[in-house]
């Protein structure tokens, strides 16, 4: 599993203490969240307001056309409801107009009519009655025994004597099976009224709605206004229940609407109030089956929108960590220019005050040896403390301590005149017994022992006195900080072939952990930052080591020690070298 540190950029944990009023100018994480954070704004903000506007017009659309079919199945089927019953209402009136009133109630002419019905109509009417202004039913036709019946209180028959024609809902009557009655009304030649009443069969009513092609959980059946099923329902009721969904308010014309069942499923209602009928037309389609497509639609989009997403955040967070880097680098580059800068214009004042120290000491030190060896020659050649041994040893470690200044003196105008950039001829032993005097007095304090081993074949190297004297100072000060009392030095020169020499730098101190061993080099990371360690001697000395032609290596063990490996040319490959 990748893990968000093998991700990390280089910069995410820089911090310099130093930088004091400007640090903001180099929280370089700060600078990355605020890059990454503008531009996934000014890049996403726009697409997904776009994605949204887009997903909001055409789920809009989608729902537009949703209610425009809804709305077209609702009308054809009102048509095809309304004609049905006319073309009914038309036949019975038909007959009353062209027959009189003493030929429907002769049985046989009435049976005949009912004939003639279920032949046009394909059986759709199953009986007539011929019904006299006073509500008694004086002529039947059909399959039941209703001469007689008295419809007088009946409120239907009071309504087709009133309006003229009648159009029931479906309802048990005297036979106790749902029927549907259709009733015309019609004034005889002596200004009596009679009233010619049919039964329709509800299972031709019903195969009305069954043609129409529906979605698979859809339904388009037909309710009373008090909201009691007139056809049947596949998930609404039986014919003759009350029908589960609240019934829609009047309108002329055909609506539709969006409608919340109990259990929270959206329903897509279309109705229409048939006229002159207690009829309402509904058609109900779940929204979520005729958003079906929508919905696969939308998902590839959101799958398409989100990798787009995804491909623009990668994209932002990859360039701006490469530019962040690449600022980054710049800085540290600067830094190190300017460390280095300082480094060098410290070691030349350094330079510069160990010359005059060394000369300001080397006169006091004239003046001590001339008198100190005036002393010695006046003891001996006067007698008079000629044979005074004790006296003589004390002049003469005056002299030998003289001596000692004068070297260390000399060696500090020597470490002052190698601070300038200049190739020649440089005797590597010399050179380490020079800079390995600096640290005589130290060695003897702390018990450490120096142990220099130059081989024979060794010849004189061309190359940068100053800079070598440099790296191996660096070099012994970072053995001497990682011994301890009673340490080991060991350095070792030979002769690696005609081009290179090789120097070993070997200390048995605390040694380096693989992880510091793997970035000692880099400018600036030190173990010793709590003891004041800068970071910078180890990648000075690196550098100076590939100015001059040469390679270094180390390897180190911790509590075994660290030995570093150099590799020198014979000859310099250039004249005039750049200063550090």
């Amino acid at each position: 599993m990748i893990s968000f540190r093998s991700l990390k950029p280089y910069f995410w944990d820089h911090k310099d203490p130093g930088i004091g009023l400007f640090k903001h100018l180099f929280d370089y994480r700060r600078m990355w969240k605020l890059v990454v954070g503008f531009s996934v704004t000014f890049a996403l903000v726009p697409v997904l307001c776009a994605g949204i506007f887009d997903f909001m017009v055409t789920k809009a659309s989608m729902e537009r056309e949703l209610f425009q079919r809804t709305a077209r199945v609702v009308s054809n089927t009102r048509r095809s409801v309304t004609f049905f019953l006319a073309k009914h209402r038309a036949a019975l009136k038909f007959i009353v107009r062209s027959s009189s009133f003493e030929d429907l109630r002769k049985p046989l002419q009435l049976y005949r009519y009912l004939e003639d019905l279920q032949v046009v109509f394909q059986e759709a009417f199953t009986d007539l009655g011929v019904i006299d202004g006073a509500g008694i039913q004086i002529a039947y036709t059909g399959p039941f025994k209703l001469e007689g019946v008295d419809y007088s209180g009946q409120w239907w028959f009071k309504e087709v004597l009133l309006h003229g024609v009648y159009v029931s809902d479906v309802f048990l009557g005297y036979r106790q099976v749902p029927h549907l009655v259709i009733a015309v009304s019609h004034e005889s030649q002596d200004g009596s009224i009679y009233v010619l009443r049919a039964t329709v069969d509800t299972v031709r009513f019903n195969s009305l709605l069954a043609d129409f092609q529906l979605s698979k959980h859809g339904s388009a059946f037909i309710i009373n206004r008090n909201g009691m099923l007139q056809t049947e329902s596949r998930y609404y009721g039986k014919i003759m229940e009350r029908m589960t969904l609240p019934v829609p308010e009047y309108s002329a014309r055909t609506q539709v609407e969006e409608v919340t069942t109990d259990d929270g499923k959206q329903l897509i209602v279309g109705y229409a109030y048939i006229e002159n009928t207690p009829f309402i037309l509904l058609v109900v389609k779940p929204k979520d089956d005729l958003m079906g497509p929508w919905y696969s639609t939308r998902t590839t989009l959101l799958a398409f929108l989100s990798m787009s997403i995804m491909a623009v955040i990668i994209a932002i967070f990859s360039v701006t960590t490469h530019l962040i880097n690449k600022i980054h680098l710049a800085d540290e580059k600067r830094l190190i220019a300017m460390h280095k800068l300082e480094y060098e214009n410290k070691m030349a004042s350094i330079g510069r005050l160990a010359a005059g120290v060394a000369h300001e000491i080397n006169n006091p030190l004239s003046i001590i040896n001339e008198k100190a060896g005036l002393i010695q020659d006046m003891f001996v050649l006067k007698g008079m403390y000629a044979k005074d041994e004790k006296l003589l040893s004390l002049v003469g470690w005056i002299l030998k301590a003289v001596e000692r200044c004068g070297t260390i003196t000399m060696r500090l105008l020597s470490f002052a005149r190698h601070m300038d950039v200049s190739i020649g001829p440089v005797n590597v032993k010399e050179l380490l017994d020079e800079v390995l005097g600096l640290f005589d007095k130290e060695s003897d304090y702390r018990g450490i022992t120096i142990k220099v081993d130059v081989g024979s074949d060794v010849p004189v190297i061309e190359s940068d006195r100053g800079k070598l004297q440099q790296i191996f100072l660096n070099l012994a000060n970072n053995a001497f900080a990682a011994m301890d009392q009673g340490g080991i030095l060991n350095i070792k020169v030979e002769k690696q072939n005609s081009t290179f020499i090789s120097i070993i730098i070997a200390d048995n101190g605390c040694g380096i952990s693989q992880e510091n061993l793997d970035r000692i080099f880099e400018p600036f990371y030190s173990t010793k930052k709590k003891e004041g360690g800068t970071g910078l001697g180890l990648s000075i000395t690196y550098s100076l080591v590939h100015k001059l032609g040469g390679t270094l290596e180390v390897d180190s063990k911790i509590g075994k020690g660290t030995t570093f490996h150099i590799e020198l040319p014979l000859k310099s490959r250039n004249k005039k070298m750049e200063k550090l």
